[in-house]
């Protein structure tokens, strides 16, 4: 009972704190007490661990460009939290009615992919040099979904890391946690960011601004309505980031039936 409470209060905080709209805390309670109701304090523990990071990059290195490239802004809403933590949600109930190892790794991974995305996309930024294109590796302007840099790219595996390592610190006793498996699992989470990559060059939606000629994820920029550039109407950016943990996850479980 302690940590349901936990999780509504944690919740109301990043709401009074502005990280998340009403919507959005709401939506956090909801994959809070599910991932308590399957991991208890660990579990929550790594929740907590990729929220904490992601949400401190996203005001440390917040930028206005970026803010008028992206359709919302920093503050999570409820979208975007089932999007991140929506896949773990459901993996931990999948686990308390089916306890295995495999889906302890798969819930593990979901959240590294999700975390290794949000560093990608938070510290990949900061680059001095202009990202490339990951399908033409031509010079696009940054914040270009499908762009990667190296900076990007490390951030990436730091972001896995970060979530893999805190299975060493945090209690998951029904696995026997060996080197290789962390290793996988940081591996799992690093395809999962490929997959937003790829998607995003790909079938990700974009428009384009006829005022300042910017592409955007925006329907109106520039106080106009904007013009449909590439990919499918109904493949956002939250769209993209589910896949990113799901994949994460399967990737997670592949390698975990090979070493398990």
């Amino acid at each position: 009972m302690l940590l349901y409470l936990g999780v509504i209060g944690i919740a109301l905080t990043a709401y009074r704190l502005k990280k998340l709209t009403k919507l959005g805390a709401c939506a956090s309670i909801v994959v809070g007490i599910a991932i308590c109701y399957g991991f208890g304090l660990s579990g929550l523990l790594l929740l907590a661990a990729f929220f904490i990071s992601s949400s401190a990059l996203s005001s440390i290195f917040s930028s206005k460009d970026m803010d008028q490239m992206t359709l919302k802004g920093n503050q999570r809403d409820e979208v975007q939290v089932l999007a991140n933590g929506g896949v773990a949600a459901a993996i931990a109930v999948l686990y308390a009615i089916d306890p295995s190892d495999i889906y302890q790794v798969m819930f593990i991974a979901s959240l590294a992919a999700a975390n290794s995305d949000t560093w990608a996309s938070e510290i990949g930024k900061l680059s001095k040099s202009l990202p490339f294109h990951v399908l033409s590796f031509k010079r696009v302007s940054t914040g270009t979904s499908g762009a990667v840099t190296l900076l990007g790219t490390l951030a990436a595996f730091a972001g896995s890391t970060l979530i893999a390592s805190g299975t060493v610190l945090f209690s998951w006793s029904s696995i026997e946690w060996q080197f290789p498996l962390i290793c996988a699992i940081i591996v799992a989470g690093f395809v999962g960011n490929l997959t937003d990559t790829v998607l995003g060059a790909t079938i990700q939606v974009s428009y384009k601004c006829d005022i300042c000629d910017q592409t955007t994820e925006k329907l109106i920029h520039c106080g106009q309505n904007t013009v449909h550039k590439d990919g499918l109407t109904w493949v956002t950016n939250d769209t993209v980031n589910a896949l990113c943990t799901v994949m994460g996850a399967i990737t997670g479980a592949g390698f975990a039936y090979m070493i398990l």
